[in-house]
């Protein structure tokens, strides 16, 4: 398993419990991560080399490196890093379900763009610019804003092979981004 993910928590605090509960969801629907509970008070010298100062604390590690780590009892965000760092792991039934949204999604219409906001409101330059190529030639298009979802905004960097943004598709294929497009 390349992703694990250690929980430091202690019995006496009740926001660590409930984080347990949302661990074993995250477990259930995650079955190629590995989670791991650590009572931080019963390995100092752990929690010490880590500097965790407080309970729950997260921290991930992929490969044996830690590559992120959540302070506190923040469950969506604790749901958002699991799924962004379990998306470059090995597939399981969460990344085939995944990877079936991103096709239906870049099928959606012929030609689909995935952008920071919206046509009518861009909110970076490069979507702005892709918007305008193709009003100024015409071209029908469906947009999803990629700050509308972080699972499809990191997920679809995988399944494209193209980490930036705006991504244009025709015909389920990606063209690519702006520079591309110019």
């Amino acid at each position: 398993r390349s992703l694990v993910v250690v929980h430091f928590w202690a019995p006496w605090a009740p926001q660590c419990a409930q984080m347990n509960e949302v661990m074993a969801a995250l477990a259930r629907e995650h079955s190629q991560v590995a989670f791991v509970q650590l009572e931080a008070e019963a390995v100092p010298e752990v929690s010490e080399k880590y500097g965790i100062s407080s309970v729950p604390t997260f921290l991930f590690f992929k490969d044996s490196q830690k590559v992120d780590r959540l302070d506190g009892a923040h469950a969506p965000e604790l749901t958002q890093k699991v799924q962004r760092h379990a998306a470059g792991a090995a597939p399981g039934p969460a990344q085939e379900q995944l990877h079936a949204r991103l096709r239906r999604l870049v099928n959606a219409a012929p030609c689909v763009l995935f952008m920071k906001g919206s046509p009518k409101e861009p909110r970076c330059g490069f979507s702005r610019q892709m918007v305008e190529i193709l009003n100024k030639h015409g071209v029908a298009f469906s947009s999803f804003d990629i700050f509308s979802d972080e699972e499809v905004r990191q997920g679809l960097k995988t399944f494209s092979n193209w980490p930036t943004y705006p991504q244009l598709y025709v015909a389920g294929e990606l063209v690519g981004g702006l520079d591309i497009v110019k």
